[in-house]
């Protein structure tokens, strides 16, 4: 089956805590404080795997994590990072934020891309030892690894698209050009999913052409196959429109012409503004007037007009030579430029919040939930580290603001104090 669109779940790895430890040894009195940094979390990476067509992989599973950092220890030992977790994707894929929608990278211009950073590990006791405080038994827990929903969209690396609608023969002619074997059959939508095909133009020349699945009107706004794989043309830097000349559907060629002009238009008002070659083919089944009236109509457009029969094999090689012309003067396959800008993380920054139910003061988020994580409570020096923090950052002065008295429960991050000034 072909996938083209998969949103997933990744979270990076979270830092390990620093260790509360203090050196023991033989003949060393009071040998201090020795416990070890934390670990860093593992990293969420992608990487462009040219073996993977599809995104196929991400239909059955949608949560990925990488490894957590590993605390550390005594004698300074710092703990082990977290293994990356490395998701292979097909290239051409492009990565967007699903909150905000941007881009936060093409994976056909780079190797490897971090979409989700891992936490930094805590600090172990022996970073908080000064003169007054020699054996400080606190240390700092890890900070937590970025966490983020995001979409992957495969977008087709392809020099040329063929375009048109249902049953003009797209495929015929991809299949005539190239070696590329995609179904042809004589009816509607017999193409389900994008082909692609490498077409030689002589020593030296080739490139890329995409069949995708017939567009028909009302396709910008999801009517048929048209919209699920239009974003497969977006980087095709040349647009080669079949047009069935004979009118065999019995549809009229220039109306054809004209309608999925339209809808490629009001998809992408860039993609209406993509060079063009226009390729009438059922020539040989076509009346003569007929043919005169596309190519009329298609020059007075200011487009080239090959009439062709992809099943007869006439006029096939001086389109491909056309094309292969026109793209040598044409600039390289679109790549999209990265406009994600990473949030700043709320964890040690932010306000918390102050709500009072049932006569209990709750202060909840913002920068006392790293503070928490950061205190040991059964430590005097810690606990007494922790309420000039508060007071510093002018958490006691808001609860007077509020009106808090003298004996009330005040609860931090779940933990319950009794207030006194």
């Amino acid at each position: 089956m072909f996938v083209d669109k998969a949103t997933i779940e990744i979270k990076a790895g979270r830092g390990g805590s620093g260790a509360v430890a203090f050196h023991r040894e033989k003949y060393v009195a009071s040998g201090g404080p020795d416990g070890g940094d934390g670990g860093d979390g593992g990293d969420v990476v992608l990487v462009p795997d040219a073996n993977m067509s599809t995104l196929m992989d991400f239909r059955y599973k949608r949560k990925y994590a990488a490894q957590n950092g590993a605390d550390g220890a005594g004698r300074r030992c710092s703990g082990k990072r977290g293994e990356d977790l490395v998701i292979r994707v097909p290239v051409g894929t492009v990565v967007r934020d699903k909150a905000s929608g941007a881009v936060m990278a093409d994976m056909s211009a780079c190797d490897r891309f971090v979409a989700a950073k891992g936490g930094s590990g805590g600090w172990g006791n022996c970073h908080f030892a000064t003169p007054t405080r020699q054996a400080p038994r606190f240390a700092r827990a890890g900070l937590p690894g970025a966490e983020r929903e995001i979409v992957l969209e495969l977008k087709l690396l392809a020099d040329v698209g063929l375009v048109g609608f249902p049953n003009v023969g797209k495929s015929t002619l991809l299949s005539v050009v190239s070696r590329a074997r995609p179904k042809i059959a004589n009816y509607h939508f017999t193409t389900l999913f994008p082909n692609l095909g490498v077409v030689y133009a002589g020593e030296g020349m080739s490139f890329v052409m995409a069949d995708i699945p017939g567009i028909i009107e009302g396709a910008s706004e999801g009517a048929g196959l048209g919209h699920d794989f239009l974003r497969h043309i977006d980087r095709c830097r040349l647009m080669v429109h079949v047009v069935d000349v004979s009118g065999s559907e019995g549809r009229d060629p220039i109306q054809d012409f004209e309608a999925v002009n339209r809808e490629l238009a009001e998809y992408s008002p860039a993609l209406a503004s993509r060079p063009m070659i226009v390729a009438g083919n059922k020539c040989d089944m076509a009346l003569p007037e007929q043919i005169d009236a596309l190519e009329r109509h298609v020059k007075k457009a200011g487009m080239d007009f090959f009439p062709v029969s992809a099943a007869g094999r006439t006029g096939t090689q001086e389109l491909v030579l056309a094309v292969a012309r026109r793209l040598s003067q044409l600039p390289p396959i679109l790549t999209f430029e990265p406009e994600f800008v990473e949030p700043e993380a709320d964890a040690g920054s932010g306000e918390p919040e102050i709500n009072r139910e049932d006569g209990v003061w709750y202060v909840d988020g913002g920068f006392v939930e790293r503070l928490v994580q950061n205190v040991n409570f059964g430590d005097y020096e810690s606990r007494m580290y922790f309420d000039r923090s508060l007071r510093e950052r002018g958490v006691f002065d808001r609860l007077e603001q509020l009106g808090i008295s003298e004996g009330d429960t005040v609860s931090v991050c779940g933990i319950e104090f009794e207030y006194r000034k």
